[in-house]
């Protein structure tokens, strides 16, 4: 495992690797969450924050498309262990269900394990059905709600929580 980008799963394996996110994936990065409407929609500081790890301990995961070296999605997670937040998980649209959220969440998983982190937890729009699929299909449970907590629309989040084994 490399701070510097490497390559963190030994390999291409469906035609995707997943990496480090660096400051130089930002304008890809946010140019996928823009074309996604429930993506959060962050500043670029942001995101070189996230990379960075600045004011917070984050993980930040793309996966690459080894054909066209583009990225297809990206993951971030804030760090307070035993205890990480799933702040964002995207696929760009050309690779939806190709399994690439699925990777970067299995790697992000392991290196949590690593960092001591037992529990993920993260808040998912209702009207979300595709992000709510994905994240029972890796094991989350609904366990709350918070009222209000999106704009626009405005609507109450779901809060989910996975056990690490």
């Amino acid at each position: 495992m490399s701070a510097n980008g490497d390559n963190l799963d030994g390999g291409p394996c469906n035609d995707f690797r997943v990496r480090r996110m660096t400051v130089a994936d930002t304008d890809a990065v946010m140019q996928i969450a823009a074309s996604l409407p429930d993506a959060p929609q962050w500043v670029r500081g942001a995101y070189v924050d996230a990379v960075e790890s600045i004011g917070m301990r984050r993980l930040a995961l793309i996966a690459e498309d080894v054909r066209s070296e583009g990225i297809a999605g990206f993951g971030i997670v804030g760090l307070t262990p035993p205890e990480a937040e799933l702040e964002i998980i995207a696929t760009a649209a050309l690779f939806q269900r190709q399994g690439v959220a699925r990777r970067i969440f299995t790697r992000l998983t392991a290196l949590l394990r690593g960092e001591g982190v037992t529990e993920v937890v993260l808040e998912v729009r209702p009207s979300n059905l595709p992000a709510h699929s994905f994240y029972e299909s890796q094991g989350f449970v609904a366990c709350g709600c918070r009222k209000g907590y999106y704009a626009q629309p405005v609507e109450d989040a779901v809060l989910m929580r996975l056990v690490l084994k």
